[in-house]
């Protein structure tokens, strides 16, 4: 039980060092290389991880300021509403 709860933790560290690594604002862009579509993609799924590492380092923020505009916008956007799971419009009701 208690090498199962160790390894746990040691995943959750490595998996939010990772994703700290590619965290919007992090100093890749800038206004000759600026953001895309998949990038924001990418920015909208760790958005939530964003805003916490936001807390400790002032200079990281959820949104990249270096971006193309409306592709970088639609996939920040896309990523957000549908979180790690499907983009769907229509959702399908429980039946009783």
């Amino acid at each position: 039980m208690k090498f199962k709860r160790n390894m746990l933790l040691v995943t959750m560290v490595l998996f939010c060092v990772t994703l700290s690594g590619c965290v919007p604002g992090d100093g890749t862009n800038s206004p000759t290389n600026v953001a895309g579509f998949f990038s924001g993609v990418w920015h909208g799924w760790i958005a939530p991880f964003s805003l916490i590492y936001s807390f400790f380092n002032n200079d990281i923020r959820i949104y990249e300021v270096y971006n193309n505009g409306f592709l970088y916008d639609l996939g920040f956007y896309m990523a957000i509403i549908s979180g790690f799971g499907g983009l769907t419009l229509s959702r399908k009701k429980k039946r009783d």
